[in-house]
């Protein structure tokens, strides 16, 4: 048995695989504004992790509304910084929850905290909520659950460790 195409045949499938091609190559984003403010939201919750990590208190505070609620949570960070001379710090986006301009990311994170170079330090994980407001500009505006600001508060205590006698 022998098979013979046809040039029109072969042209025709061709063709169509080139359309095919084509026309799956490029895909636009059907909510551009909302995808926007997502990366928006992405890119403020990395800011603000890297900013903790790389102990830039200014840059914190320039991401915080001016809220005695966040005074506190400027302190115990500031208390971070001052303990912690190492801090690594990764986290997860759960959910995005968004109302008007409230924005609620749910989070997951992992940490690591060293008072020196040399110490072991501790590790801690929890999850937490960030609350945001704003659509063009957005800043934190409360925090809740177990987040990882103020851990020298949570593991202060004595020192355990024996003297000489």
């Amino acid at each position: 048995m022998s098979y013979t195409c046809r040039p029109a045949a072969i042209a025709a499938v061709l063709v169509l695989a080139v359309l095919g091609v084509l026309s799956c190559g490029h895909k636009e984003v059907q909510y551009a504004e909302d995808h926007q403010r997502y990366q928006k939201i992405d890119g403020a919750v990395e800011d603000l992790r890297t900013a903790y990590a790389a102990k830039n208190l200014g840059k914190l505070e320039s991401m915080f509304l001016p809220m005695d609620l966040l005074d506190r949570l400027t302190v115990d960070i500031k208390k971070d910084f001052q303990t912690y001379e190492e801090i690594a710090l990764e986290w997860g986006i759960d959910r995005i929850m968004i109302q008007g301009e409230t924005i609620e990311v749910y989070l997951h994170w992992q940490g690591h905290w060293k008072k020196t170079s040399a110490d072991s330090g501790f590790r801690e994980r929890g999850h937490g909520m960030l609350r945001w407001v704003g659509v063009h500009s957005i800043l934190l505006s409360s925090t809740e659950g177990d987040l990882p600001f103020g851990i020298s508060s949570r593991h202060a205590g004595p020192d355990l460790r024996r003297t000489g006698s």
